[in-house]
């Protein structure tokens, strides 16, 4: 039984680690390689650098009719949303990030990175509220993975 529990262990984590570098590449590829990604026509948004914390989120918020609702879900709740699986898959593939300060303050970092590697190819745009939308998506994950774990361990008896 308990040798059961640990070999399914392991194979969640052999699982999350091959969805985990699925999505990075995904991921990589949307920031860097993906044209139409973060380019959104009209907006100016070719190459520009914002350092004022939701500068941005306001102002999408306030031209959703003219931008439309794609541009607004790509840039907000995109932002969120892509950072979702990094969140959630970190305290999947390892136990040391079965903390949600650490798995969020690795989210912001990573995302951190991200915004200063554009900022240095002058590749899209280079903004503070990216890095402030891509951690909450980090933090959300988490809190995905907490719930679904919390399931597993009622539905399995751990």
């Amino acid at each position: 039984m308990v040798r059961d529990r640990e070999y399914r262990k392991k194979e969640l984590r052999l699982k999350g680690l091959l969805l985990f570098l699925l999505y990075m590449g995904v991921l990589v590829y949307f920031l860097f390689f993906a044209d139409w990604y973060g380019h959104v026509p009209g907006t100016g948004s070719e190459y520009s650098l914002n350092l004022v914390p939701f500068f941005e989120i306001r102002r999408f918020i306030r031209a959703r009719r003219q931008l439309g609702n794609v541009a607004v879900f790509l840039n907000l709740l995109g932002n969120i949303i892509g950072f979702l699986p990094f969140g959630f898959f970190l305290p999947v593939i390892s136990r040391r990030f079965h903390n949600v300060f650490l798995v969020t303050g690795f989210g912001c970092v990573v995302s951190s990175c991200v915004e200063y590697t554009q900022y240095v190819l002058r590749d899209g745009c280079c903004d503070v509220d990216d890095v402030i939308l891509n951690t909450l998506g980090a933090f959300l994950g988490y809190v995905m993975f907490i719930a679904l774990d919390a399931l597993r361990r009622k539905i399995y008896d751990e």
